[in-house]
């Protein structure tokens, strides 16, 4: 599109204004001899994005360090972030506003919220969400406590092992001292979850079922049958999901899904070691006043005129602490905001083609790995990320040094979590990475297996 937002009707206007009937009327004082005749040598033109990696490569050339390109996922992901985000979220109303505790006197935050809650509705077609929490490790955490006093009497929890081990962490630390008991079920050999050993370890002291997908190894899951074994038990079905993949799988509503939590980080919010991050929680309406944190709702005001209200707010802050729903949630007020932004700036449209173009250059570097000497232990249909296997030569003579060396970021090794899987790394990939960064990783990775790269020893 033009730099220049005017239509013709505009530049006709500005024309008859001056007293001139076109353009070459208004320039015709000058001799066409100092006129440039012809077409401007330009360049096609370009989306942000790609202006901005075209300026990052020009600026290189004087010297400037090119950043990595990372391939790090593993639940917080480098998508790309409309300049629109920023200059929305950084207006000093945004930025420098607190958790509205006066809540009616800010109409613009409870807008906003409103808002984010509609989109992430429309997004997971859950019809109850709330106005965010700190990230999705808790939120899958209000979820099971959620579930638990739905299901009261029940105090068994069981969750898939191919869960992100940090969420599995979170819960463990949480449900200490709760009294409800952790009990895992593991993943087969194609890398998702046994359902045949969920089958056989749900019983009536079961209050709900946990399982992620895309799960921790990027793999879907067969989410609607793990949902359908839940419902059999009389136990809730909770799933994990990541929001990125909801513009091509199965949304947690079609699932079957009683309550969905993810982590939002991706809509909006670059990776910034470790934060701030975005718990997105979404629930069946029967569970409304079970509902963690707040819930911001349209109504009208004495005049008739549309006004924005906290519908429920229960927190210990707002209601006897016993009483309170969660203790430890919170509104992601600036987060949730740029998450809002992201998804109006994209459309369906955008948010459709980011995933899709993500998974075409997943599929496209999985397959390039493959062909210079990785294994790939999962071959089931996954989304963004998946896991590869070097050579364990490779990795002794120093392979991840020598990418990183190189300013390429491999992946996350997953042997710390899962002992099992020695030699293997989570590789993720958005839109961000260009299809020269996945040659060049694949190139790397090929070229110091054939003895044509030097490295050190390397740990990971």
């Amino acid at each position: 599109m033009s730099y220049i937002p005017h239509t013709d009707e505009d530049r006709e206007k500005m024309l008859r204004s001056i007293g001139v009937s076109s353009v070459e009327d208004l320039l015709r004082e000058i001799p066409r001899s100092l006129r440039f005749e012809g077409t401007l040598p330009l360049p096609p033109p370009l989306s942000q994005m790609e202006t901005e990696l075209e300026l990052a490569r020009i600026a290189a050339e004087n010297g400037a360090a090119l950043a990595c390109d990372s391939f790090l996922g593993g639940g917080v992901y480098d998508h790309y972030i409309p300049a629109l985000v920023g200059q929305t979220t950084a207006r000093p109303e945004f930025y420098s506003a607190y958790t509205p505790y006066q809540a009616e006197v800010s109409q613009g935050t409870l807008q906003a919220v409103f808002e984010f809650q509609s989109l992430i509705s429309r997004l997971t077609g859950m019809p109850l969400v709330n106005a965010s929490l700190y990230d999705g490790a808790t939120a899958l955490v209000e979820a099971i406590w959620m579930a638990s006093g739905e299901r009261s009497g029940r105090n068994e929890i069981l969750i898939a092992r191919a869960i992100r081990p940090s969420y599995r962490g979170v819960l463990c630390s949480h449900l200490a001292v709760s009294g409800l008991r952790l009990r895992e079920f593991p993943f087969g050999k194609e890398g998702t979850t046994d359902l045949s050993c969920l089958k056989q370890m749900i019983s009536n002291e079961t209050a709900a079922v946990v399982v992620q997908s895309p799960n921790v190894f990027g793999l879907l899951e067969e989410t609607e049958e793990a949902g359908r074994i839940a419902r059999e038990a009389g136990a809730l079905f909770i799933q994990v999901f990541d929001p990125a993949s909801l513009a091509l799988v199965r949304t947690p509503a079609e699932a079957g899904a009683d309550i969905a939590v993810g982590e939002g980080q991706s809509l909006g919010s670059p990776p910034n070691f470790g934060g701030p991050l975005l718990g997105l929680f979404a629930a069946r309406a029967e569970f409304l006043r079970r509902m963690p944190g707040r819930l911001s709702g349209m109504t009208e005001d004495a005049n008739g005129a549309r006004a924005f209200t906290l519908t429920l707010q229960t927190r210990e802050q707002h209601i006897r602490r016993e009483k309170a729903t969660s203790n430890i949630c919170t509104n992601q007020g600036l987060v949730a905001l740029a998450a809002a932004v992201h998804l109006s700036s994209l459309g369906p449209e955008g948010f459709r083609r980011a995933a899709l173009i993500s998974q075409e250059r997943a599929l496209e570097l999985r397959k390039l790995l493959r062909e210079a000497g990785g294994a790939i232990p999962f071959e089931g249909p996954f989304f963004r990320e998946f896991v590869v296997r070097f050579p364990e030569e490779s990795l002794k003579r120093g392979l991840v040094r020598h990418l990183l060396d190189h300013r390429i970021v491999p992946g996350i090794p997953l042997e710390r979590a899962y002992p099992e899987m020695g030699g293997c790394l989570l590789v993720a990939v958005t839109e961000k990475r260009s299809r020269e960064s996945i040659r060049r990783y694949a190139d790397l990775v090929r070229d110091f297996a054939d003895g044509k790269g030097k490295g050190a020893p390397s740990d990971a």
